[in-house]
Parts: structure tokens; sequence; C-alpha cells
């Protein structure tokens, strides 16, 4: 229970975090303003996506997509928030795992509803191949699925 706690706390200041980084992004940057931090390697670029992860079916067109998407977000939070319950406190690979995506989900579906689109700024490139925009959630999300899929194909089949 003692690191369920501590997963929860980890996560909470994880959200805390990702919205702060969001917010002074707004409010210090106009939309597609882009500023260098490693000159030919990543800039703080401000944009909005209002699809999934990386901007994935960005501008889908359709108004009821904004809602399918939230939709399919909420059930999948709601899975991993189930498996996170289930998962007992000893296996902390995979609480580790879990935390990382539900703070990522969570940060980023605060985002879709206070917002209406999520806050990327994370323009990580070299030369002329850009890698698509991110944020702390979207970090978040990708090295707990990452972390996830390392635990899951170390396990013994039982």
């Amino acid at each position: 229970m003692k690191r369920k706690g501590l997963a929860l706390g980890l996560i909470g200041l994880t959200v805390v975090l990702d919205q702060w980084t969001k917010s002074l992004i707004a409010k210090s940057m106009t939309l597609y303003e882009s500023r260098p931090i490693i000159r030919g390697f990543i800039n703080l670029t401000y944009n909005r996506n209002d699809g999934a992860i990386f901007g994935f079916l960005s501008h889908a067109g359709n108004p009821a997509f904004r809602w399918i998407l939230a939709l399919a977000s909420f059930l999948a939070l709601g899975l991993v928030v189930f498996y996170f319950v289930k998962t007992p406190g000893r296996d902390v690979l995979m609480l580790a795992a879990l935390s990382l995506i539900l703070a990522g989900a969570v940060g980023n579906n605060v985002d879709r509803i206070l917002r209406g689109s999520v806050i990327d700024f994370m323009d990580v490139y070299i030369k002329r191949w850009h890698w698509p925009i991110f944020n702390l959630a979207d970090s978040c999300i990708s090295i707990g699925a990452c972390l996830l899929l390392i635990v899951l194909f170390r396990r013994k089949p039982a």
C-alpha cells in the first residue's frame, strides 16, 4: 500500500508539472512561435493538438472525432486505472509503467477538457527531420508504454 501511495503522489506531481509547463508555454508564447533551446536539435514550439499522442489523427475534420477521441481516451484511462488497482505493491516496475501512463493520460485529458486541445511544445529535430511535437504527458505515456512492454516480455507464462 505504501508503494501505491507513493505512485499516486508521483502521478499527481507529474500531472501538476505537465500542466504548469503547458501553462507557461501558453502564457509566454504565441501559437506556432518557436524558440531554439539547443540549435539544430531542440526548439520550444507552441502547438495545439486536437488529435491523439504526437498529433496522430490531428485535424481529422470531423467535430464528432473530438468526442470519440475523448471517450476512447477515458475508456483507456479506466482500463489503466483498473490494472493499477489490481497490481500488487511489490510489482514495482509494473506500478511505475502504469503510473507514467496514468500521469500522461490524465495530463492530456485535462487539456482536452479545459482547453479543447492538447498543448505541445517540445520540437526535437535533426536538420529537416522533425519528431512530432510533444509534451511531458506524451513523454510519460511513451516511457510508461515501453516499460510496460519490457515488464510483459520479461514475465514467464503462467
